[in-house]
Parts: C-alpha cells; structure tokens; sequence
C-alpha cells in the first residue's frame, strides 16, 4: 500500500453543517455510549461528502466528539483510500480504473483524455472544477474501460464519450451514469448468445425429460422382538 499523508496546506477550522451534524448525531446515538468510536468511519464520510475531502481539522473534530485519539481517526482517514485527503474537484472527481482488464479496453486512451482536459493526476484544475485520479480495480472489468466520477460509475467509454461527459460537467449538466454503449447492466457487449431458450426458464424443458424408473430399494427385514 502506499504511503498516504495529509495534504501540506490545511484550513484553519472544520465544522460539521447543521444536516451534517444531525446525521452525525443519529451514527453516534446507533452505538452503546462506551462503543461511540464505531461511528468514526460514517463521520468521516459525512466529513468528505459535506467538504469534499478530509482535512486535519476535520479529523480533530470527529476525535473531540468520539472522545478518541486523533490518532487514531488519522489511522482510519490514512488506511481506507476511498478517504480523500486532498482538495479534489468540486463538480468531478474522475477515478479511472488502470487494472489490466480497462487497460486492454483502452483505459490509457483515457488517461490521455484526463490529462489533456484536466492536467496532471492528483491536481485541481485551476478553476477548481475537476481533479482524477488513477485507481486500482473497481469491479466492473466486464464494462471496461470505466471510472468512478463523484459517486456514480460510468463505464463502457471511449476517448470521445469521456470527453462529452466532462464537458456536460463543466456546463452544469448531469451526465447520465451506467453503460455508454446502452446496453444494461454486465449484459454481453454486442447480442446474448447463451441461456436464450424460454424452455430453460418456463418449465417445459423439464417435462420432456423421461427420468427411468429406478429399481426400487429393498425394503429391511423387520426385527424379531427381544426374548
């Protein structure tokens, strides 16, 4: 795993909203009040979701309400990657999945793309909007390539596709999740080729299925009572 650290340039203060806070407080009153800590791992994404990524004050403040070390919310934010801890883009943050089943799909192609609209990974783009990022496999290998961008998978996407959905970002649309080549779900990639017979699922099949008669078992002889 590598090394994760907190961002060199930190805000001076964090506070929960008034939703935030409430959510935090229906977490922390789910646990038994010596179990409260349980609740560090909710509080921490509500931290990312309301700033978008988890700063040092924020990690101070989830410790003073837990009463537990900051040290130890700090292991739990530095463990867990899906913890940003660096400003990332405040329309789209783009994770694209590099593991070799993208790559053989065209995940480099894609890269280029990001890196071109965006610039370089791990960097905000200078009006704030958009940062990505490369990840390892996010578990939808059968509609590669993909990324994760916010909180929605895009998948099934070509340089072009990409690129007109960072664009609808950037004019304030909202791109539609899923598959870019329409079809649903993990179907196959062109027409469904096996398991297609409604006799497989109505039944019928079934009856025409002659099952032999089978030999009957003999049956045990009963037992002579005790003298």
């Amino acid at each position: 795993m590598s090394v994760r650290r907190l961002a060199k340039e930190q805000p001076a203060s964090f506070a929960f909203s008034a939703d935030s806070q409430a959510k935090a407080d229906w977490w922390k009153a789910k646990y038994p009040a010596e179990r409260k800590q349980s609740a560090v791992i909710p509080m921490l994404w509500l931290a990312q979701k309301q700033e978008g990524w988890i700063s040092e004050p924020a990690i101070r403040e989830i410790a003073t309400q837990l009463a537990m070390p900051v040290i130890r919310v700090l292991e739990v934010a530095t463990f867990y990657v899906m913890f940003q801890l660096e400003p990332v883009g405040k329309v789209a943050f783009v994770q694209l999945c590099g593991t070799t089943p993208c790559q053989l799909r065209g995940a480099l192609d894609l890269k280029a793309v990001l890196k071109a609209k965006i610039g370089p990974a791990h960097t905000v783009s200078a009006d704030g909007k958009f940062s990505w990022e490369e990840v390892e496999c996010l578990g939808a290998c059968c509609n590669a390539p993909m990324a994760a961008i916010n909180d929605y998978y895009y998948e099934d996407l070509t340089p072009e596709s990409l690129g007109q959905i960072l664009d609808d970002f950037a004019a304030g649309k909202a791109p539609q999740p899923g598959s870019y080549e329409g079809r649903k779900a993990s179907e196959p990639k062109d027409s469904i080729k096996t398991l297609i017979d409604p006799q497989l699922y109505d039944g019928s099949l079934a009856k025409k299925i002659k099952i032999p008669n089978l030999p009957e078992k003999p049956k045990k002889a009963a037992k002579e009572p005790a003298a």
